[in-house]
């Protein structure tokens, strides 16, 4: 455990170094073709090694509308999050930790079994948060970090 401690705190001098850098830091903007954002915010940005996926909605990508149903909803996201890494040359092997919004906590059990094919070994850390309402009226929201092996 105490291994795991140290490396924390390794990773957390590690960013706090390159912030205070500022430009220097070398922070990189991730764009994809298959995934659209709805505001004034990147897909993706990468700095320190790390890459920051924002949250994602499971928009369907042929009619712009959000999919109601919670397992192709999961899917959807969760392939949104593979295709954005994947641009990248990385895989969701990368993803160090996700946080899940649901609107409906009832879903837990369904998103779980999805997510599970998606992570089936090594899965990252992860928080689960109940919310009142999402962007759009999506039933859930999924944002990851994800970091490249040096």
């Amino acid at each position: 455990m105490q291994r795991v401690v140290q490396n924390d705190k390794h990773i957390h001098l590690t960013i706090t170094t390159q912030f205070r850098k500022g430009n220097s830091m070398g922070k990189k903007v991730m764009t994809s073709n298959k995934t659209k954002t709805i505001g004034p915010y990147s897909p993706a940005v990468e700095a320190g090694g790390f890459i920051f996926i924002s949250g994602q909605i499971p928009v369907n990508p042929a009619t712009g509308e959000i999919i109601p149903d919670i397992a192709a909803a999961t899917d959807r996201i969760l392939t949104n999050i593979r295709e954005i890494l994947a641009g990248e040359g990385l895989s969701l092997s990368s993803v160090v930790k996700t946080t899940i919004f649901l609107t409906d906590m009832n879903n837990f059990s369904t998103v779980n079994e999805i997510y599970s094919g998606f992570f089936s070994t090594e899965p990252p850390a992860r928080s689960t948060l109940g919310v009142n309402s999402l962007p759009k009226g999506a039933p859930l929201e999924i944002e990851a970090i994800a970091v490249r092996k040096r």
